[in-house]
């Protein structure tokens, strides 16, 4: 018999947590080998135990599911992730598969969805609805243009705000609104802030 698929989940709601692991253990292919609560045990999961999946949930507190995909990749992580989330028009999916992820499930997705999608994933596939593939086309088509996201984060810097107090409005980590400044300035082809703010002022974006 070949060995099972090891998974880590990680999802902030114990509640979801449990029932998910619960469903993943119906199968006599998969090993869950670990569950966290935020991305930093995520992070501190997967460099202990190196699992073949990792379920992470995109909203969580601390350091969030785009932050984790981040780091796992300046660790140079063979994890593949699968990412949850409510929406399927989130462009934080596209944010994310950009950042490495290699398919993406709504949360209350059938059970076989879930199976499968840990499956293909482990095989080394990647899942990606129409939709998602057509938005992550355009931002490879269509590179110097700004998601909602970052425009939203253009906006905050423009009043001159710091990361810190960005990322508490919008209700995500200070990685990730480096991460989202250094696109910015890189699309808008500017080499601070101040000038992002005035070529952004130029192109009528804020």
């Amino acid at each position: 018999m070949s060995k099972p698929i090891r998974i880590v989940v990680a999802d902030d709601h114990p509640v979801v947590r449990d029932g998910l692991i619960a469903m993943l253990q119906t199968q006599p292919d998969f090993e869950v080998i670990g569950e966290a609560g935020d991305g930093a045990e995520a992070l501190h999961l997967v460099a202990e135990r190196t699992p073949d999946v990792l379920l992470l949930d995109l909203e969580m507190p601390r350091v969030d599911g785009i932050e984790t995909l981040q780091q796992l990749g300046e660790q140079g992580s063979s994890v593949r992730v699968i990412v949850f989330t409510v929406f399927d028009t989130d462009e934080r999916i596209v944010s994310a598969m950009r950042a490495g992820a290699k398919g993406y499930l709504l949360k209350g997705a059938p059970r076989d969805d879930v199976f499968r999608a840990v499956r293909v994933v482990n095989e080394g596939g990647s899942l990606l609805e129409p939709l998602i593939a057509s938005k992550l086309l355009d931002s490879v088509n269509n590179p110097d243009a700004l998601t909602a996201r970052q425009k939203e984060v253009l906006h905050l810097l423009a009043t001159g705000l710091l990361n810190k107090e960005i990322a508490d409005q919008l209700n995500i980590s200070e990685r990730t609104v480096k991460f989202h400044v250094s696109e910015i300035l890189g699309k808008l082809g500017a080499g601070n802030r101040t000038e992002a703010a005035a070529i952004a002022m130029q192109r009528g974006l804020i």
